[in-house]
Protein backbone atom coordinates (compact mmCIF):
# COMPACT_ATOMS: atom_id res chain seq x y z
CA UNK A 1 0.00 0.00 0.00
CA UNK A 2 1.57 3.45 -1.02
CA UNK A 3 2.52 5.60 1.89
CA UNK A 4 -0.24 8.32 2.60
CA UNK A 5 0.97 11.74 1.60
CA UNK A 6 1.36 14.12 4.01
CA UNK A 7 -1.42 16.56 5.46
CA UNK A 8 -2.28 19.88 3.57
CA UNK A 9 -4.67 22.64 4.51
CA UNK A 10 -6.80 24.34 1.72
CA UNK A 11 -7.44 27.61 2.30
CA UNK A 12 -10.47 29.49 0.37
CA UNK A 13 -13.85 27.48 -0.38
CA UNK A 14 -15.42 28.91 -3.47
CA UNK A 15 -15.73 26.28 -6.35
CA UNK A 16 -12.11 25.71 -6.88
CA UNK A 17 -10.96 25.43 -3.67
CA UNK A 18 -13.92 23.46 -2.57
CA UNK A 19 -13.10 21.03 -5.51
CA UNK A 20 -9.47 20.68 -4.73
CA UNK A 21 -10.08 19.79 -1.18
CA UNK A 22 -12.49 17.21 -2.48
CA UNK A 23 -10.08 15.85 -4.74
CA UNK A 24 -7.07 15.80 -1.99
CA UNK A 25 -9.51 13.61 0.02
CA UNK A 26 -10.69 11.57 -2.52
CA UNK A 27 -6.90 10.76 -2.58
CA UNK A 28 -6.84 10.28 1.37
CA UNK A 29 -4.81 13.24 2.19
CA UNK A 30 -5.91 14.45 5.17
CA UNK A 31 -7.47 18.14 4.44
CA UNK A 32 -7.87 20.76 6.58
CA UNK A 33 -10.43 23.85 5.70
CA UNK A 34 -10.48 27.12 6.10
CA UNK A 35 -12.79 29.67 5.46
CA UNK A 36 -14.04 33.39 6.24
CA UNK A 37 -17.40 32.39 5.78
CA UNK A 38 -17.34 28.79 7.76
CA UNK A 39 -20.38 27.62 6.75
CA UNK A 40 -18.92 27.32 3.10
CA UNK A 41 -16.73 24.65 4.91
CA UNK A 42 -19.61 22.35 5.63
CA UNK A 43 -19.55 20.06 2.71
CA UNK A 44 -15.50 19.41 2.82
CA UNK A 45 -16.01 18.78 6.30
CA UNK A 46 -18.78 16.02 5.90
CA UNK A 47 -16.28 14.39 3.31
CA UNK A 48 -13.73 14.27 5.93
CA UNK A 49 -11.82 17.55 5.97
CA UNK A 50 -11.16 18.92 9.07
CA UNK A 51 -12.63 22.52 9.69
CA UNK A 52 -10.23 25.45 11.43
CA UNK A 53 -11.66 28.11 12.97
CA UNK A 54 -9.07 30.48 13.22
CA UNK A 55 -5.88 31.06 10.39
CA UNK A 56 -3.70 30.10 13.46
CA UNK A 57 -5.51 26.61 13.56
CA UNK A 58 -5.14 26.77 9.75
CA UNK A 59 -1.58 26.84 9.59
CA UNK A 60 -0.88 25.11 12.31
CA UNK A 61 -2.29 22.00 10.74
CA UNK A 62 -0.01 21.39 7.48
CA UNK A 63 2.83 22.57 6.33
CA UNK A 64 1.97 23.19 2.52
CA UNK A 65 -1.02 25.63 2.25
CA UNK A 66 -2.59 25.95 -0.85
CA UNK A 67 -4.33 29.35 -0.83
CA UNK A 68 -7.02 29.57 -3.53
CA UNK A 69 -9.22 33.06 -3.25
CA UNK A 70 -10.98 35.06 -5.56
CA UNK A 71 -7.59 37.61 -5.24
CA UNK A 72 -4.29 38.36 -3.59
CA UNK A 73 -5.41 40.73 -1.12
CA UNK A 74 -8.00 38.04 0.62
CA UNK A 75 -4.93 36.62 1.35
CA UNK A 76 -3.04 38.97 3.45
CA UNK A 77 -6.49 39.59 4.86
CA UNK A 78 -7.36 35.63 6.07
CA UNK A 79 -3.35 35.03 7.50
CA UNK A 80 -1.75 38.15 8.40
CA UNK A 81 -2.80 38.07 11.60
CA UNK A 82 -1.14 34.13 11.82
CA UNK A 83 1.96 35.39 10.16
CA UNK A 84 3.71 34.32 13.09
CA UNK A 85 2.98 30.47 12.00
CA UNK A 86 4.30 30.92 8.85
CA UNK A 87 7.64 29.74 9.49
CA UNK A 88 8.36 26.24 7.93
CA UNK A 89 5.33 26.25 5.67
CA UNK A 90 5.00 26.07 2.30
CA UNK A 91 2.61 28.48 0.54
CA UNK A 92 1.09 27.88 -2.82
CA UNK A 93 -1.09 30.41 -3.65
CA UNK A 94 -3.37 29.24 -6.86
CA UNK A 95 -5.59 32.57 -6.34
CA UNK A 96 -6.14 34.80 -9.46
CA UNK A 97 -3.98 38.20 -9.29
CA UNK A 98 -1.03 39.78 -11.43
CA UNK A 99 2.44 38.98 -11.90
CA UNK A 100 3.64 41.52 -10.02
CA UNK A 101 1.29 40.50 -6.74
CA UNK A 102 2.48 37.33 -7.08
CA UNK A 103 6.19 38.70 -6.69
CA UNK A 104 4.82 41.15 -3.64
CA UNK A 105 3.12 37.77 -2.27
CA UNK A 106 5.96 35.75 -2.27
CA UNK A 107 8.40 38.27 -0.47
CA UNK A 108 5.86 38.34 2.57
CA UNK A 109 6.09 35.40 2.62
CA UNK A 110 9.96 34.94 2.70
CA UNK A 111 9.81 37.78 5.61
CA UNK A 112 7.79 35.27 7.36
CA UNK A 113 10.08 32.23 7.21
CA UNK A 114 7.68 30.37 5.16
CA UNK A 115 8.63 29.25 0.93
CA UNK A 116 6.17 30.22 -1.74
CA UNK A 117 5.19 29.08 -5.03
CA UNK A 118 2.98 30.42 -7.29
CA UNK A 119 0.37 28.63 -9.42
CA UNK A 120 -2.16 29.35 -12.12
CA UNK A 121 -4.78 26.06 -12.68
CA UNK A 122 -6.05 26.28 -16.44
CA UNK A 123 -9.01 24.21 -15.93
CA UNK A 124 -12.24 24.99 -14.38
CA UNK A 125 -13.10 23.77 -11.15
CA UNK A 126 -15.20 20.62 -12.57
CA UNK A 127 -12.24 19.47 -14.23
CA UNK A 128 -9.85 19.67 -11.02
CA UNK A 129 -7.72 16.33 -10.84
CA UNK A 130 -9.30 15.71 -14.46
CA UNK A 131 -6.47 14.03 -16.55
CA UNK A 132 -6.74 16.97 -19.22
CA UNK A 133 -5.79 19.32 -15.97
CA UNK A 134 -2.66 21.52 -15.84
CA UNK A 135 -1.25 24.45 -13.80
CA UNK A 136 1.63 26.65 -14.27
CA UNK A 137 3.97 27.11 -11.25
CA UNK A 138 7.09 29.32 -10.50
CA UNK A 139 9.33 29.57 -7.40
CA UNK A 140 11.86 27.66 -6.48
CA UNK A 141 12.31 24.64 -8.22
CA UNK A 142 12.89 22.60 -5.35
CA UNK A 143 9.78 23.29 -3.77
CA UNK A 144 7.71 22.39 -6.24
CA UNK A 145 9.64 19.33 -6.63
CA UNK A 146 9.47 18.37 -3.33
CA UNK A 147 5.36 18.36 -3.22
CA UNK A 148 5.01 17.72 -6.73
CA UNK A 149 3.22 14.31 -5.82
CA UNK A 150 0.53 15.99 -3.67
CA UNK A 151 0.00 18.84 -6.48
CA UNK A 152 -0.31 16.55 -9.64
CA UNK A 153 -3.09 15.29 -7.75
CA UNK A 154 -4.81 18.47 -8.41
CA UNK A 155 -3.37 19.12 -11.71
CA UNK A 156 -0.06 18.01 -13.71
CA UNK A 157 2.36 20.74 -12.70
CA UNK A 158 4.09 22.44 -15.69
CA UNK A 159 7.11 24.85 -13.90
CA UNK A 160 7.69 27.86 -15.72
CA UNK A 161 10.91 29.43 -13.96
CA UNK A 162 12.26 31.15 -10.55
CA UNK A 163 10.65 34.46 -11.07
CA UNK A 164 6.87 34.39 -8.33
CA UNK A 165 5.39 36.53 -11.41
CA UNK A 166 5.56 33.58 -14.23
CA UNK A 167 3.12 31.08 -13.40
CA UNK A 168 0.29 34.21 -13.26
CA UNK A 169 1.80 36.04 -16.78
CA UNK A 170 0.95 32.48 -18.29
CA UNK A 171 -1.88 31.30 -16.43
CA UNK A 172 -2.94 35.43 -17.66
CA UNK A 173 -1.98 35.43 -21.77
CA UNK A 174 -3.76 32.00 -21.72
CA UNK A 175 -6.73 33.94 -20.42
CA UNK A 176 -6.20 36.87 -22.84
CA UNK A 177 -6.57 34.12 -25.24
CA UNK A 178 -9.70 32.52 -23.90
CA UNK A 179 -11.87 35.61 -22.87
CA UNK A 180 -10.95 37.49 -26.24
CA UNK A 181 -12.54 34.64 -27.83
CA UNK A 182 -15.08 33.99 -25.89
CA UNK A 183 -16.32 37.91 -26.30
CA UNK A 184 -15.73 37.64 -29.91
CA UNK A 185 -17.81 34.65 -30.03
CA UNK A 186 -20.54 36.50 -28.46
CA UNK A 187 -20.11 39.55 -30.58
CA UNK A 188 -20.07 37.81 -34.00
CA UNK A 189 -23.28 36.17 -32.65
CA UNK A 190 -24.83 39.37 -31.98
CA UNK A 191 -24.46 40.56 -35.32
CA UNK A 192 -26.14 37.62 -36.98
CA UNK A 193 -28.79 38.18 -33.93
CA UNK A 194 -29.45 41.70 -35.77
CA UNK A 195 -30.55 40.17 -39.03
CA UNK A 196 -32.61 37.44 -37.10
CA UNK A 197 -30.40 34.63 -37.43
CA UNK A 198 -30.60 32.39 -34.57
CA UNK A 199 -27.14 31.89 -32.46
CA UNK A 200 -28.08 27.75 -32.57
CA UNK A 201 -27.49 28.33 -36.58
CA UNK A 202 -24.45 30.31 -36.33
CA UNK A 203 -22.45 28.79 -33.67
CA UNK A 204 -21.47 25.53 -35.74
CA UNK A 205 -20.21 27.67 -38.55
CA UNK A 206 -18.10 29.91 -35.59
CA UNK A 207 -16.97 26.21 -33.86
CA UNK A 208 -16.12 25.05 -37.22
CA UNK A 209 -13.94 28.14 -37.34
CA UNK A 210 -11.94 28.02 -34.55
CA UNK A 211 -11.02 23.92 -35.28
CA UNK A 212 -9.38 25.47 -37.95
CA UNK A 213 -7.31 28.13 -35.91
CA UNK A 214 -3.97 25.68 -35.64
CA UNK A 215 -3.70 26.42 -39.31
CA UNK A 216 -3.70 29.85 -38.84
CA UNK A 217 -1.31 29.76 -36.32
CA UNK A 218 1.21 27.65 -37.70
CA UNK A 219 4.36 29.49 -38.10
CA UNK A 220 3.15 32.30 -35.67
CA UNK A 221 5.88 31.86 -33.27
CA UNK A 222 8.59 31.93 -35.63
CA UNK A 223 7.63 34.85 -36.83
CA UNK A 224 6.75 36.84 -33.55
CA UNK A 225 10.01 35.62 -32.65
CA UNK A 226 12.10 36.89 -35.41
CA UNK A 227 10.04 40.07 -35.75
CA UNK A 228 9.68 38.59 -39.90
CA UNK A 229 5.91 38.80 -41.59
CA UNK A 230 6.32 37.09 -44.97
CA UNK A 231 3.20 37.93 -46.70
CA UNK A 232 2.03 34.76 -47.63
CA UNK A 233 -1.79 35.29 -48.98
CA UNK A 234 -2.78 38.01 -46.19
CA UNK A 235 -1.12 41.13 -45.98
CA UNK A 236 -1.76 42.97 -42.89
CA UNK A 237 -3.25 45.59 -45.18
CA UNK A 238 -5.84 43.54 -46.68
CA UNK A 239 -6.82 42.37 -43.41
CA UNK A 240 -7.21 46.14 -41.79
CA UNK A 241 -9.48 46.30 -44.70
CA UNK A 242 -11.45 43.20 -43.39
CA UNK A 243 -11.59 44.78 -39.84
CA UNK A 244 -12.82 47.96 -40.90
CA UNK A 245 -15.58 46.44 -42.93
CA UNK A 246 -16.43 44.55 -39.35
CA UNK A 247 -16.54 47.56 -37.32
CA UNK A 248 -19.21 49.40 -39.79
CA UNK A 249 -21.36 46.87 -40.22
CA UNK A 250 -21.25 46.45 -36.47
CA UNK A 251 -22.39 50.22 -36.80
CA UNK A 252 -24.61 49.61 -39.58
CA UNK A 253 -26.42 46.48 -37.27
CA UNK A 254 -26.55 49.48 -33.87
CA UNK A 255 -24.14 46.19 -32.02
CA UNK A 256 -21.51 47.80 -29.69
CA UNK A 257 -18.75 48.34 -32.47
CA UNK A 258 -15.91 48.95 -29.60
CA UNK A 259 -14.44 45.20 -29.98
CA UNK A 260 -14.06 44.96 -33.35
CA UNK A 261 -12.88 49.11 -33.38
CA UNK A 262 -10.31 48.36 -31.29
CA UNK A 263 -8.89 45.58 -33.28
CA UNK A 264 -8.92 48.47 -36.49
CA UNK A 265 -6.97 50.35 -34.15
CA UNK A 266 -4.31 48.09 -33.92
CA UNK A 267 -4.11 47.12 -37.64
CA UNK A 268 -4.52 51.25 -38.61
CA UNK A 269 -1.39 51.65 -36.44
CA UNK A 270 0.43 48.87 -37.84
CA UNK A 271 -0.18 50.40 -41.26
CA UNK A 272 0.99 53.89 -40.12
CA UNK A 273 4.50 51.93 -38.62
CA UNK A 274 4.98 50.48 -42.18
CA UNK A 275 3.71 46.86 -42.23
CA UNK A 276 0.88 47.03 -44.73
CA UNK A 277 2.66 45.32 -47.31
CA UNK A 278 3.76 42.47 -44.45
CA UNK A 279 2.06 39.11 -43.67
CA UNK A 280 -1.06 39.29 -40.91
CA UNK A 281 1.17 39.06 -38.49
CA UNK A 282 2.20 42.12 -38.17
CA UNK A 283 -0.03 43.91 -36.03
CA UNK A 284 2.00 42.15 -33.20
CA UNK A 285 4.36 45.39 -34.04
CA UNK A 286 1.71 47.40 -32.90
CA UNK A 287 1.10 46.23 -29.71
CA UNK A 288 4.63 46.02 -28.61
CA UNK A 289 5.49 49.69 -30.02
CA UNK A 290 4.78 51.82 -27.25
CA UNK A 291 7.50 49.15 -25.46
CA UNK A 292 9.79 48.29 -28.16
CA UNK A 293 9.68 50.83 -31.22
CA UNK A 294 9.04 48.62 -34.36
CA UNK A 295 11.52 48.49 -36.93
CA UNK A 296 9.27 47.90 -40.30
CA UNK A 297 9.35 49.02 -43.68
CA UNK A 298 6.66 49.60 -46.41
Amino acid sequence: MPAQLPAVTVVGLGPMGRAMAGTLLDHAVPVTVFNRTASRADAAVAAGARRAITAKDALDAADLVIVSLTHYRAMYDLLESAADRLAGKVLVNLSSGTPREAERAAAWAVRHGAEFLTGGIMVPATLVGDDTAYAFYSGPREVLDRWSDTLALLARPEYVGADPGLALLWYQALLDLFMTTLVGTSHAAALMKSAGVQAETFLPYASDLLAQMPFFLDGAAEEIDRREYPDVGASLAMMAAGIDHIATTSEDAQIDSRLPAAVRDLYRRALDLGFGGHGSGSVYEAIVAPAQPARGVA
